[in-house]
């Protein structure tokens, strides 16, 4: 068969593909290009796959804080007053006044947590669970602080069915590792109700820490904030004032217990409360504008 250029359809420039989509034949001479031209089409998609694994540049290693200049600020007094209002008609058995902590910090440092008590008890109905040896001396004496859960084997059967009616749990060290092998690290853990020596929940004195914990709070620092309910909404401004500056004071020795290459400082105080927004506090307890403290005091 006679190959003859005549027969070929057109073809654009630069491209060895005809139009119309006719298959035909590629001359002898144009398979050097039509190699060169699929090797740089390997190499262009090889480069963009190594571009596309290179490592995106990292984020700022601290929290995006905001100008206090920018924001309104308030005094104790008048934070309280605003809050009370959102919270009427709600129910004021269930809520509390709450604190949150802003620290300046970096995103890859070690976090703050640790238990406190208040002068002034936030709850007192706390019902807490204790894992000890049943018969035992760590049992009458949890019993008499006011444990609505105590033992070993029971307390393992009833957390794995589902029947975790307790706000804390407390561990007996020679009830530790039993807890362990009964693995209610899964159950606990996303609770956070696990037992950790840390904290002060897996201890000797079972009685003595029952007492602590139903007047305590335990607190955590999470993605630079420490959130904990400081007061119900009954207190006065002199019992929210004391509970708050204990709070501040807490965390201020927390930060430096650290490492002397970690620096945490406090950047913002906001308070809250159940229902209501966050106030930024500006330090102050009161204001010329506040009302009278036995008008913030009571439900």
């Amino acid at each position: 068969m006679a190959f003859s250029s005549a027969s070929l359809p057109i073809v654009a420039r630069g491209s060895l593909r005809p139009s119309l989509g006719l298959k035909v034949p590629i001359a002898p001479f144009l398979y050097p290009l039509q190699q060169q031209q699929v090797r740089g089409a390997k190499n262009k998609f090889q480069n963009k796959i190594k571009g596309d694994t290179k490592k995106k540049a990292k984020g700022p290693r601290e929290y995006k804080r905001v100008d206090l200049k920018n924001i309104t600020q308030f005094s104790l007094c008048d934070a309280m007053r605003y809050i009370r209002a959102f919270e009427v008609g709600r129910d004021r058995a269930t809520s509390k006044y709450e604190v949150h902590i802003r620290l300046k910090t970096k995103k890859d440092g070690p976090v703050i947590r640790n238990m406190l008590n208040f002068p002034h008890a936030v709850r007192t109905e706390a019902r807490i669970c204790v894992i000890c040896k049943p018969g035992s001396k760590h049992e009458k004496d949890a019993r008499e602080a006011g444990a609505v859960l105590i033992g070993e084997q029971e307390v393992f059967d009833a957390i794995k069915n589902g029947h975790i009616d307790f706000d804390r749990c407390i561990c007996h060290t020679e009830s530790f590792e039993a807890m362990n092998k009964a693995g209610m690290g899964r159950y606990l853990g996303p609770r956070g109700l696990m037992p950790s020596a840390k904290l002060g929940t897996v201890t000797e004195d079972v009685g003595m820490r029952v007492q602590m914990l139903r007047g305590g709070t335990i607190y955590r620092e999470r993605e630079g904030v420490i959130r904990m309910p400081i007061g119900q909404l009954g207190f006065s401004p002199d019992q929210l004032r004391d509970n708050l500056r204990t709070s501040i004071e807490q965390v201020k020795k927390d930060a430096t217990r650290l490492s002397d290459q970690i620096m945490k400082e406090i950047f913002e105080v906001v308070l809250s409360s159940t229902q209501s927004p966050g106030f930024s506090l500006n330090g102050d307890f009161k204001s010329d504008s506040s009302p009278q403290l036995d008008a913030l005091t009571g439900l």
